[in-house]
């Protein structure tokens, strides 16, 4: 395989103490007829023989490999529920390692020679595949319950697990096509992003309201690998985690509200026609007052649907245009902000007309104007990511 050169024994006179010490070793007080190795290395070593020519030996067995057949190991693997084995295949590759080993062993000759190994695959009778099966068997029968608000899905894997495969070292890898159907799924049945609410209005009246900024949707991507995870892992529960919403906080408001159709009991009602606020909190009416809206005749009305409180400021400065004023800053004591547009509660103490008609031809542009004197107990009472209801 290899033509090498020779390697040179460097023995010298630094060596002479061990040399005698092997010579004492040799001495008996009897005569006996066993035959004792001594092996003795030089303190100065030529490399050539254990580095250079054992780097020869390893590029050309890495030559000739790329010339033969690498032999494929039997596995197990998932399909359409089933479990299944792939035989192996043998091929006509030389271990490399055990020949290496074999080299090293070797004694110092002129000529070494170092027996054929090749390769051997993992057989599909080996411990590595049944455990391959067993492992595959195991996840068929798991499932995972997963919490979504205050409902709880039974994922079972004979359901919603269809094909897998497993590495040597038992680590799974689950197809999710399955699970990410099943999560897109709960996400359009049970999210409330962009969808309509049932609203009670103060009078009893039961009205829908279209969701704008409020609301929450499932990150169904980001809950699949979860899940899937959750499987591989062999956890049985899991509560929804990556949730999004719109507007100025991006996590889904109203995540956390079941009650009231998902709108909550604590909430700021609007009625645009009524032109009059109520602040409710946990169910009980805390104060109603008359307001003045946007302004109807320009087109400035105060945006319908159902919004949140995106922040709280007091005081505040409010820049933006309306009909007639492109460019206005005015100074307020107390601002609620609900849409990102720039609507929101705000005390207006420049107003003079508080009558139920004011809206139509001299209304704001598009905030809900609040007499001063009541403006303090609204602002009060209203919570950052609380529901707006504005129709």
């Amino acid at each position: 395989m290899i033509n090498g050169k020779n390697s040179v024994a460097t023995f010298s006179r630094q060596d002479l103490s061990k040399i005698k010490q092997i010579f004492e070793k040799q001495k008996t007080w009897w005569p006996s007829y066993k035959t004792k190795n001594f092996s003795l290395m030089p303190n100065q070593q030529d490399t050539y023989r254990s580095v250079t020519l054992k780097k020869q030996l390893e590029d050309k067995l890495n030559q000739l490999n790329k010339q033969r057949k690498a032999p494929k190991d039997a596995y197990a693997y998932l399909s359409d529920g089933v479990v299944h084995v792939v035989k192996s295949e043998n091929g006509n590759q030389f271990d490399r390692a055990k020949i290496i080993k074999d080299y090293e062993h070797q004694s110092y000759k002129r000529v070494i020679h170092l027996k054929q190994q090749f390769l051997q695959p993992v057989t599909a009778d080996s411990e590595t595949v049944k455990k391959e099966k067993s492992t595959l068997q195991a996840l068929r029968k798991r499932q995972v319950t997963y919490t979504v608000q205050n409902k709880d899905y039974v994922l079972k894997a004979d359901t919603y697990i269809k094909n897998a495969s497993v590495s040597p070292d038992l680590k799974l890898k689950i197809d999710s096509a399955d699970l990410k159907h099943k999560v897109a799924e709960i996400n359009k049945n049970q999210s409330t992003l962009n969808k309509t609410f049932s609203f009670k209005t103060h009078s009893g009246k039961i009205i829908s309201v279209q969701g704008e900024s409020y609301g929450w949707a499932l990150e169904v991507n980001d809950e699949t690998k979860r899940i899937t995870k959750a499987f591989e892992d062999s956890d049985p529960a899991l509560k929804a985690y990556n949730v999004y919403g719109v507007g100025y906080s991006t996590y889904g408001i109203g995540y956390h509200n079941t009650a009231n159709n998902g709108i909550g009991n604590t909430y700021a009602e609007v009625s645009i026609s009524e032109q009059k606020i109520w602040i409710y909190q946990n169910g009980k009416l805390i104060l109603s007052t008359d307001v003045v809206t946007g302004r109807h005749d320009t087109q400035e009305d105060t945006p319908k649907g159902l919004w949140y409180i995106m922040y709280k400021e007091s005081p505040s400065v409010l820049e933006g245009s309306e009909a007639g004023n492109p460019h206005y800053s005015v100074k307020v004591d107390y601002w609620a902000p609900f849409t990102m547009s720039g609507c929101g509660f705000h005390d207006a103490s420049w107003r003079r007309n508080w009558k139920k008609d004011a809206y139509l031809t001299q209304g704001s542009g598009g905030c809900v104007n609040t007499p001063p004197n009541v403006m303090k107990t609204v602002y009060d009472h209203l919570e950052q990511n609380e529901p707006v209801i504005i129709y």
